[in-house]
């Protein structure tokens, strides 16, 4: 279902993007630069791992298909990467509301659970699961809405390799931002890999973008066959103030890119 392509031929699917990313499996393919100095390194064999246990969470706990609505409510963070990967692996569509939670969907990944007690509860309530972003975090640090699935420790608890999922349309959407603004049009799955990466690269990306674009620009990475260090907002600011530190991050990480 879905094979990788043929050598020199750009993976259009998730599945086909994973198979790529893993074709290589000890090889960096996410880097995470956090505040207060966190960073974390994904292989591609880690990378798959984390999304294979992720889809059957999803899949087995919330039934997400085509046609389940995934709201993501996280910062740019390898964390909400995952979830993303994941709820596309699986078919279902991922809308990024920004910092207005005014709509549920059917599942709701935030980190910030108390933000959305207004859509837990009544006629179509959506499920809730809070994410930890420390990477050491073995539980959410803080009070969870009845009902709500703590992720640090569910998501171990499910296999590593994905069970069977539908084949998604790809005229289904993929992506939704409406909080971008009235011009930030949905994207199909059909279009949601970009076929524009530099092969091979190694590509920094501020995690200050909109998560929507920066989402894609990993895509595309992975895609040709690159690798990704993403650094949050925070930590961002922080290089572009101190171009020696950027020299020696860029130098250390053999950034050839962004």
């Amino acid at each position: 279902m879905n094979p990788l392509p043929a050598a020199g031929r750009t993976p259009t699917t998730i599945s086909q993007v994973m198979d790529l990313v893993v074709s290589d499996p000890g090889r960096p393919r996410l880097t995470w630069y956090g505040d207060d100095g966190e960073h974390v390194e994904l292989s591609g064999a880690v990378l798959q791992n984390w999304v294979s246990k992720t889809v059957n969470l999803l899949v087995e706990e919330f039934d997400a298909a085509p046609g389940t609505v995934v709201t993501l409510d996280l910062p740019a963070h390898w964390r909400g990467v995952l979830w993303a990967l994941a709820a596309w692996r699986c078919g279902a569509t991922v809308t990024l509301t920004g910092d207005d939670p005014t709509a549920g969907g059917d599942v709701v990944v935030t980190s910030r659970p108390a933000a959305w007690g207004p859509v837990l509860a009544g006629p179509g309530a959506a499920d809730l699961v809070a994410v930890a972003l420390p990477a050491l975090a073995r539980s959410f640090d803080g009070d969870l809405p009845p009902g709500a699935i703590d992720a640090a420790g569910a998501v171990m608890t499910y296999g590593d390799v994905i069970g069977w999922v539908p084949e998604t349309d790809p005229a289904a959407v993929a992506l939704d931002a409406p909080a971008a603004g009235p011009g930030a049009a949905p994207v199909a799955f059909a279009d949601l890999v970009p076929a524009t990466g530099e092969p091979g690269a190694r590509v920094l990306v501020d995690g200050a973008r909109p998560l929507a674009g920066l989402l894609r620009d990993l895509l595309a990475a992975w895609a040709a066959d690159g690798s990704v260090v993403l650094a949050s907002a925070a930590t961002a600011a922080q290089l572009a103030a101190d171009p020696a530190r950027l020299d020696r991050l860029r130098a250390s990480e053999r950034i050839t890119a962004g």
